[in-house]
């Protein structure tokens, strides 16, 4: 049996978080009297760890003020999870329920969040062992650094040209491209889809035929 691997990147893929991201983000920088940054600058960066999405927002603070934008954000999204659940986009639970069935294929997660909210996000949706392999910001490089999908080579064995990345930012895509894995998109996330270079879906229920597709074009 030929094994397959599908990893999910989460916030804008499988979850819409663009309310809690924006509430914390003003409230990092809130808490040191500045101006929050546009809602199209925050967006852009989401897919990046923490310090490197301070970075592009705040170029010109110090290292010291953009660890506090850090810490504040994860305190204010901390808070902001405890108090109401990010909800999943329309179709992804069916779909993952579909995938989940078939033997040959394998869910992973790589995605920019902390170790702390990915369990607690995957708690609150009850999606204990429906994932293999989980890679988060905790550990690896910022994506577009192809580290994360490295390790959900190793830790499954599955091959890279059997492997697809699906994301909704260029920093998904261009993390699977630099590890050698299929990109497909997602046009309801962050990022426009034409930013993403990539095969792109408009919604979740494409996303069987889709995997198909990408596979059967490898076999041919």
């Amino acid at each position: 049996m030929i094994l397959r691997l599908v990893v999910f990147d989460v916030d804008g893929t499988l979850v819409d978080s663009q309310a809690q991201i924006l509430g914390a983000m003003a409230q990092a920088f809130g808490r040191l009297g500045l101006k929050p940054p546009e809602c199209a600058a925050v967006l852009e960066i989401v897919g990046l760890s923490l310090p490197q999405a301070m970075v592009r927002l705040a170029p010109d603070m110090t290292e010291d003020e953009r660890a506090q934008l850090v810490d504040g954000y994860k305190e204010a999204y901390a808070t902001m999870r405890a108090q109401s659940l990010s909800p999943l986009y329309p179709g992804a639970l069916a779909v993952l329920d579909h995938l989940a069935k078939d033997r040959s294929v394998m869910l992973g997660i790589a995605t920019g969040k902390s170790r702390r909210g990915l369990v607690h996000l995957m708690a609150a949706h009850g999606w204990e062992g429906r994932f293999v392999t989980t890679q988060v910001a905790d550990d690896h490089p910022s994506k577009p650094h192809p580290s994360m999908l490295h390790a959900c080579l190793r830790e499954t064995g599955v091959a890279p040209h059997q492997t697809v990345m699906v994301g909704d930012t260029a920093y998904d895509m261009e993390m699977a491209r630099a590890a050698g894995v299929h990109a497909l998109g997602v046009s309801w996330g962050y990022h426009p889809a034409n930013r993403l270079g990539a095969r792109v879906i408009d919604h979740f229920s494409a996303l069987p035929a889709a995997l198909a597709e990408i596979w059967n074009e490898r076999a041919a």
